[in-house]
């Protein structure tokens, strides 16, 4: 799962700052790399690894000159995750452009074969993205004239191939230089993207972005979800074109919800905050329903399950504590690129505050439960701090199955609730006691912002892929390729050297 931003803006203007400032609002999307591109007569770049403001310095920006650009935060799920990774990619032939996704192309193998190996080209990188953007750029190429112009028909034209070509769930963004900015979704929607305006005394500034929070901080009033299936081009003159180019059933990522997207952002019309409290008011109805012993004091695992905690202790009228205390400074363990960063990460990230444990009888929430080692250190913690009995609570379902839409979840033995009941899990957790949130009633709470939405991908609870491309082979590659690439790649300090 990745975050981008891409801005469009007036002539004489130079949106690397508005995109800079993006990318720290989706930082929590990626904590692996950072890019930034812009173009004026030539494209200008800036990438590397680590945080944005770790990666982007004072001179890189006065560098990026140029009203058209866009930026992008990684985490790697296809590939090393190396510098070489790092996106926005661009290509200058067999037309110019550059872009930047969110997603997983999971064709990847068979794609890098037939227009790689087989035709004596070679990939500069491991990146899924890059297939894609060479896919589109010849759609684009094949379909513009001589005179080089490139219009709405064309920029439709090579994203209707790309989709026929390119499967998976993807999202993205791309620059046209002396043509635009284009945005399209993938067929399903699985991922979130949206577009905005604003108007200054310099004129008409247009962006796309993963999430909302990134145009609303930067003062874009005219916001709107892309559909599935949708594709927008803004040509030179600040035209908006949009046509539905694939009539796919929406199936929306729930796990934004639930996990990655930022508690202010609206995604598809829903709201992420608003979701998080349905889902701890409708854990707190199961928790009630099933008989679960009655807590002390409910307590959140920072940072995506307070909303849910606090709406579950106001249902159970029990108090509501902040009782662990997370560093800033750390990144988000789920997302860490291997088993040995989360290790280490989740005993620097949190920390008890022993007047909130102490002699209590203790229910911590959280949004999920992964692979569990973060769970079982949380667990291990409450009782060290003095905690009498700890009970959990999680605002989604078992995970099951693993995710090749772009989600860090790529060996199915990984999941600690695969093949065990609750009962199981809790006793795997050294919990006393732990409830799911129902399928169905995770699903409707989300819902409840949207009822157009009536399904959303679902598949790493229950192993039943949207689209119809995942078979157990397809499943394996891009197991395998992950675990590739995490072999041959060695973390310093954050840097792959």
């Amino acid at each position: 799962m990745c975050g981008f931003i891409g801005v469009f803006g007036p002539e004489g203007v130079d949106v690397a700052p508005e995109i800079y400032e993006g990318l720290l609002a989706i930082q929590h999307r990626g904590q692996d790399a950072a890019g930034i591109t812009t173009f004026t007569d030539t494209f200008h770049v800036k990438k590397g690894s680590g945080l944005v403001r770790d990666v982007f310095q004072v001179q890189d920006m006065e560098r990026l000159r140029g009203n058209l650009g866009l930026g992008h935060v990684r985490y790697p799920t296809i590939g090393a995750g190396s510098a070489e990774d790092a996106q926005p990619f661009h290509v200058n032939f067999p037309v110019s452009v550059a872009m930047a996704h969110n997603g997983n192309v999971t064709n990847f193998g068979d794609l890098r074969e037939r227009h790689g190996r087989h035709t004596g080209r070679r990939l500069n990188s491991t990146c899924d993205l890059e297939v894609l953007l060479f896919v589109f750029g010849q759609a684009l190429a094949d379909n513009v004239g001589a005179e080089g112009l490139v219009g709405p028909e064309d920029v439709f034209t090579a994203v209707r191939a790309t989709y026929e070509e390119v499967k998976g769930a993807y999202s993205v963004v791309a620059a046209l230089p002396d043509g635009g900015l284009v945005a399209f979704r993938d067929p399903y929607g699985i991922k979130p993207i949206v577009f905005g305006k604003k108007m200054t005394a310099e004129g008409a500034w247009f962006a796309v972005a993963s999430e909302s929070v990134v145009l609303d901080v930067a003062g874009y009033t005219e916001i709107e979800d892309l559909a599935n299936g949708e594709a927008m081009y803004i040509d030179a003159e600040g035209k908006v074109h949009r046509r539905i180019l694939s009539a796919k059933p929406h199936r929306p990522c729930i796990f934004e919800w639930v996990y990655f997207a930022r508690t202010d952002s609206m995604l598809d019309q829903v709201s992420v905050y608003k979701t998080r409290i349905r889902f701890g008011e409708a854990l707190a109805e199961e928790w009630i329903r099933s008989g679960a012993p009655t807590p002390d004091v409910v307590i959140p695992i920072p940072d995506s399950s307070r909303d849910a905690a606090m709406a579950m202790a106001n249902k159970l009228g029990i108090p509501y504590r902040e009782g662990l205390v997370k560093n800033r400074y750390i990144g988000r363990t789920f997302i860490m690129p291997n088993q040995d960063s989360r290790r280490s990460s989740v005993k620097r990230k949190l920390n008890a505050i022993p007047l909130e444990f102490r002699d209590k009888k203790v229910l911590l929430v959280d949004d999920s439960i992964v692979r569990g080692n973060t769970a079982r250190r949380i667990v291990r913690m409450a009782r060290e701090a003095g905690a009498r009995r700890v009970y959990m609570g999680i605002t989604s379902p078992p995970l099951v199955s693993p995710c090749p839409y772009g989600i860090d979840m790529a060996t199915k033995t990984e999941f600690i609730a695969n093949g065990l009941s609750p009962e199981d899990v809790a006793a795997q957790l050294e919990a006393d006691h732990l409830l799911y949130l129902d399928r169905d009633a995770m699903n409707q709470s989300a819902q409840a912002g949207n009822p157009q939405l009536d399904q959303f991908c679902n598949a790493c609870f229950t192993g039943k892929y949207p689209t119809d491309d995942i078979t157990r082979e397809v499943l394996d590659e891009i197991e395998g390729e992950r675990q590739s690439s995490l072999q041959k790649t060695f973390r310093f300090n954050g840097t792959v050297v």
